[in-house]
Order: C-alpha cells, then sequence, then structure tokens
C-alpha cells in the first residue's frame, strides 16, 4: 500500500515539473530551474527538520537581502567593520564618523553592522539616506543604533554567513577599523577570499586612531608568525593598506577605480574593465612586468565578449589575460600599477556607476 508520504512527495515532483517545463519563457529561467531542482532533490532524501529549517531561514535572510540592495546594485558601497563597544567619545568613533562623512561626500555609500561602536559611527557620518544596516540577531549587545533603526535599508538576519555575504557581496571596498573577535575575523576572512579569488579585487584600508598601533601590532603578528614562516605569500600584505591618516585611507579607496572598474572571467580568460582605455606602452609595461601571473600568452586590449552583454560594461575598455588564479597579491599590485603609473588617454571622474 502506498504511503501517503510517497503520495504527497510525487503530487509534489509533478507540479514542480509541471513549473519547470514553463520556466524557460522566464527571466533567468535557468537559474530558478536549477534552484527549484535542488529543492526538489533535498525533499527525496533523509535530511531532519533542523536541516530544513536553517536552509528556510537562511533564504529568507537571502531574500530580504536581495529585495533591499537590488535598487542600490549600480552605487558603490563601502562596507565599515569595527568595534561595537568604543564610546562615541574615543577617537575611533569620532574618525570612523569622518570617514563615513568623506566617502559618502565622495559618492559611496556606506554599509555597517548596524550595532553601536565603529557601527553606529559609520551610521551616523554616513546619514540613514546613505547607510545600510547588516544587524544579526543576537541575546546580548546587537540592538540596531539609532542613526539606522526603522529605515528601510536596515536589515535583520538570522545567520552570520548569510550576513557576512552580503557584506562582501555588496561592498566595493572595506574599511577595518580597531575591534575584537568579530572585527578580527572579519577581517581574517575578507583577506582569506581574497587572497584566494573569492572575492575582490577591492580596496582594504585598515585604519588606526592617530598615533595607535592596534593594527600595526596586527600586521607585526602577520609579517612574524605567517609570513616569514612561508605560510602566506610575501606580496599578500600587499592586498591592505595599514594607516592613522583619513586622507590616506580616502585616496587609497578612491585612487582604487582611477582606471580600475571591475574584472570577471570569461571564456577562460579575465577580464579586466577600465574606465579609460591604456596607451600601448602602458600595455607593454604591464607584460613586462607582471608576465608572471600569466600561465600562458599576453595581457592584451580586448573587445567586449558575447556574454557580457547586458551587464552595464559594453562600452568600456578592456584587458584579457590567462591568469594563473594562484597569484591574486600580484593581480592587485598590477591593479595599482595601472591607477598609478598607466595615465588614461581620457580622465574619468569618480563615482562612477558599477
Amino acid at each position: 500500500m502506498v504511503s501517503s508520504a510517497a503520495n504527497d512527495l510525487e503530487s509534489l515532483q509533478t507540479e514542480l515539473a509541471e513549473l519547470v517545463e514553463k520556466l524557460p519563457t522566464l527571466k533567468h529561467g535557468k537559474w530558478i530551474q536549477r534552484s527549484l531542482e535542488v529543492l526538489l532533490r533535498l525533499s527525496e532524501q533523509e535530511i531532519d527538520r533542523l536541516d530544513w529549517k536553517i536552509l528556510s531561514a537562511a533564504m529568507q535572510d537571502m531574500e530580504r537581502a536581495f529585495n533591499v540592495f537590488y535598487p542600490y546594485r549600480h552605487v558603490r558601497k563601502i562596507t565599515i567593520f569595527g568595534s561595537a563597544r568604543v564610546s562615541s567619545e574615543s577617537p575611533e568613533y569620532r574618525m570612523a564618523v569622518d570617514f563615513a562623512r568623506r566617502v559618502t561626500q565622495q559618492g559611496f555609500m556606506v554599509m555597517t553592522g548596524a550595532g553601536g561602536g565603529i557601527m553606529q559611527g559609520g551610521n551616523e557620518g554616513a546619514g540613514a539616506e546613505k547607510s545600510f544596516g547588516l544587524n544579526i540577531e543576537l541575546s546580548f549587545e546587537q540592538g540596531a543604533n539609532p542613526f539606522i533603526q526603522g529605515d528601510p535599508k536596515l536589515i535583520d538576519f538570522k545567520y552570520f554567513f548569510t550576513r557576512k555575504l552580503f557584506f562582501l557581496r555588496e561592498s566595493d571596498a572595506i574599511a577595518f577599523f580597531p575591534g575584537g573577535f568579530g572585527t578580527q575575523d572579519e577581517a581574517m576572512e575578507c583577506l582569506t577570499l581574497c587572497q584566494t579569488g573569492k572575492y575582490g579585487p577591492v580596496p582594504m584600508v585598515l585604519i588606526d586612531r592617530p598615533g595607535g598601533n592596534y593594527w600595526q601590532a596586527w600586521e607585526a603578528y602577520v609579517h612574524t608568525h605567517l609570513v616569514e614562516p612561508g605560510l602566506v605569500s610575501p606580496e599578500d600584505p600587499s592586498m591592505y593598506t595599514i594607516t592613522d591618516n583619513l586622507d590616506v585611507a580616502c585616496e587609497v579607496i578612491n585612487s582604487f577605480y582611477k582606471v580600475y572598474h571591475s574584472s570577471r572571467y570569461v571564456e577562460g580568460k579575465l577580464v579586466i574593465r577600465l574606465k579609460s582605455e591604456l596607451s600601448d606602452q602602458c600595455v607593454e609595461q604591464l607584460n613586462k612586468d607582471y608576465s608572471d601571473i600569466l600561465i600562458k600568452g599576453k595581457i592584451e586590449k580586448a573587445q567586449t565578449f558575447p556574454t557580457e552583454l547586458g551587464d552595464g560594461t559594453e562600452d568600456l575598455p578592456r584587458l584579457a589575460l590567462h591568469f594563473n588564479q594562484r597569484d591574486f597579491a600580484r593581480l592587485y599590485q598590477m591593479i595599482y600599477t595601472i591607477n598609478r603609473l598607466c595615465t588614461p588617454l581620457q580622465e574619468t571622474v569618480h563615482p562612477e556607476i558599477k
């Protein structure tokens, strides 16, 4: 005798199959179909009720975030990480306020964890109109600060991993102020993802109070225990900048997008989109200085690839290269070189629509 559960599953499979048949006519139908197929396969597996609760809650986290960020998808954003525990009278807090104010004046929006301390300073400096708050539901210490509370751009996350996903997915730059375990975790995770090519390239600045040594002491640990024993590459620290000067911090971020716009992999090549075309002499210099990151061929100017059509970058000049997908710190160095040494054929103004 066929069980009720088996009948229910068969009915569900039939309904989903009928739905999937209609999906190719929908925008992004292929990806909707893949998502539904994953859920259907899971429904046939023996997984616990808790597993389904985790899956559904994570999807709800993402649903809320997708809806909030979609209208701002073409605006460059900066994430500010730092301690929830610093006083609003501290130098770090006042620097966070000033930093957020400056970068929003440059055209960026600001994202914080929506809590107190440095996060509150970031939202205060940016103002609610230019702020996002990615709050995490905790039993202590993490109510939304008054500068983002009640704003439609405040998102409450159940899970840290979905929250971190959107911090990085939406960020075009990251600023780290001193903080505790959470800030250290965020700094190390961002560096890990940049080092492995899962995130970025984006500029990262580690900001101390004037004369402070929080990040200098942290970097001493990195060099002594990671770089010198060969646990990370000697070039990896070039992925970030440590400073106690907000002029330097803002310039690091602003100059990163002086010529560089964005990048993606297309047909086995890394395609670097630029805001201005480079001279032939500059491309020749890049080949001379960065041939070590190529698996074959040369760094060359390229036309827009067919798969890039419709992403808003069709009119941008491009470089294409067979990147080894290993030396990401060297890739950062090449972007710095493009922005610093290669004079664009025409000047552009930041911020641009990404």
